[in-house]
């Protein structure tokens, strides 16, 4: 209990913390730390190394449940985001993945909408949705205006 005071002190409200499970027991020297406006990786006992990704940057999220990590309870969350430090943010083998992801959804998307960040402020945000021509559409798509209709 003194170290959830000791973590909401560091990073004010906790929405979610967890660790890395080995073999379905957090015996991981790797936490997670959600709040209303960041997910924190810790990771180290004597020497921390910490990395945290401002949740209006994330544009998708997924999900991997392998067998392994099914037989005990985990799973792994996968966050990409158009963060230039952390493009991609994993969370490792955590207790009830679903659960996490739910969270992560809810704070990512109250964000989000604090900023006024759509999906189409995220254009750009990966290799394939790069609209280097400027028309409007990324460029591994055309206009569907245009589809079907001979160039002039």
């Amino acid at each position: 209990m003194a170290n959830m005071k000791k973590l909401t002190r560091d990073y004010g409200e906790i929405i979610w913390t967890g660790k890395k499970c080995i073999l379905g027991m957090p015996i991981s020297f790797t936490r997670y730390i959600l709040t209303e406006s960041k997910l924190i990786t810790r990771i180290g006992l004597l020497n921390l190394r910490e990395d945290e990704i401002e949740l209006y940057r994330v544009y998708d999220k997924s999900m991997k449940l392998p067998l392994g990590q099914r037989i005990v309870g985990c799973g792994t969350i996968t966050l990409l985001s158009k963060d230039s430090d952390t493009p991609s943010k994993v969370i490792q083998s955590v207790k009830h993945p679903r659960d996490v992801k739910r969270l992560l959804d809810k704070a990512v998307q109250e964000q989000r909408d604090k900023y006024s960040v759509r999906g189409r402020d995220m254009m750009g945000a990966s290799a394939h949705m790069e609209d280097r021509d400027g028309d409007g559409f990324p460029d591994d798509q055309e206009c569907p205006e245009c589809h079907g209709h001979d160039a002039d």
